[in-house]
């Protein structure tokens, strides 16, 4: 599964890449410019996100279905003076800014920060539109990957990638196939969000832990689930493909508490489950203390739906890997984020899915 980037990782004194990106980084420096310098990659935490979760193509995407490549580029580039309007992820690009301009009042010099990535499959000619579009609304990205209608999964690492945001499902599973924490955001109808605290909820199993225990309650039922996990309440859950992105998060939280700001935190962590507290509780509880990880709110529903409290909590992005979980709190306004990860793709409330004949 993914890594979590070193805090503090001296470099050696015959390290090209180190060198190459001090040489790279001393003529940056030299220009004059206002604009905050992206943080060195190493360091950073990244997010890459696609053009049509950052951006509402809705439009621009019927006219390629419809049309096809040409006539999708040449509108682009007629319009490309046309801010695009926001997209899903737009509220929470915002939130990352905001995280990193109270980080830079306390320490101006350090690295440590978010670094947006935009991430896309768009043809070049595309970019203008795009640049644009984030000029218009100040966004600070200034790293573009623009592949010309090839995958962009394979730059992932190269760019180090600590999350990855997009709207098609099949290149956030291969994303996640090569261990980079990824999400499928859907569109929905939200409240306005708090420009002050980035929040970000989680679920619990196959989300930020494996799978393993979820595997026993749709196998064996909830009896054997709850003995399964009393039995070994003190053993750690294997870690999900988000377990690195919260890892991320609770590192620069621990720079706010460092300065005593704890109660003034811009990042806020919540873990929504379906488990029950009582019966199942304790093993999540003692695997976040065994991987050294905070988690600000801990809310255990018992199978309650999780609509209604993401809508008090107003997340910028709540994680989940069953859709039904995913299509409830959409309807109730909250901007969710599907993970396809875990025996819970093959159930549908939690009735088995008829898998498609594997060919032979």
């Amino acid at each position: 599964m993914c890594e979590v980037k070193p805090n503090n990782s001296a470099p050696t004194e015959d390290s090209g890449a180190e060198r190459d990106w001090a040489a790279a980084k001393a003529v940056f420096d030299s220009l004059k410019t206002n604009k905050p310098r992206p943080p060195k990659p190493q360091y950073a935490v990244t997010i890459a996100v696609s053009s049509r979760t950052l951006f509402d193509m809705v439009a621009e995407r019927k006219i390629y279905e419809d049309q096809g490549l040409e006539k999708y580029v040449a509108y682009q580039v007629e319009h490309e003076s046309d801010p695009l309007l926001p997209g899903v992820a737009f509220p929470f690009v915002k939130a990352l800014m905001n995280v990193n301009s109270r980080l830079r009042k306390l320490y101006p010099d350090s690295e440590e920060l978010f670094d947006i990535v935009l991430m896309t499959n768009n043809h070049a000619q595309v970019g203008v539109r795009l640049i644009n579009s984030i000029n218009h609304y100040d966004l600070t990205i200034e790293r573009f990957c623009m592949t010309g209608g090839k995958s962009p999964i394979g730059y992932l690492k190269a760019y180090m990638t600590n999350l990855y945001l997009s709207k098609d499902s099949e290149k956030v599973t291969e994303a996640i196939e090569e261990g980079i924490a990824a999400a499928t955001m859907f569109m929905t109808q939200t409240e306005t969000l708090s420009e002050t605290q980035l929040r970000v909820a989680f679920d619990g199993d196959a989300v930020l832990f494996s799978d393993e225990s979820e595997i026993i309650v749709k196998e064996h039922g909830l009896d054997t689930f709850f003995e399964h996990e009393k039995q070994f309440e003190n053993k750690p859950l294997a870690q999900g493909p988000l377990k690195c992105f919260l890892e991320a998060l609770g590192k620069l939280q621990r720079k706010f508490y460092a300065k005593n700001e704890r109660m003034n935190c811009p990042i806020r962590t919540y873990l929504v489950t379906a488990r029950s507290a009582a019966s199942s509780g304790a093993r999540v509880l003692k695997t976040l203390r065994s991987w050294g990880l905070e988690i600000d709110e801990a809310l255990f529903l018992a199978g309650a739906p999780k609509g209604p409290l993401l809508q008090k909590i107003k997340p910028h992005i709540y994680f989940d890997d069953q859709m039904f979980h995913i299509q409830g709190a959409n309807e109730m306004g909250t901007i969710s984020a599907h993970v396809p990860y875990g025996i819970g793709q093959k159930y549908h409330k939690g009735k088995l899915i008829e898998q498609p004949a594997k060919k032979e």
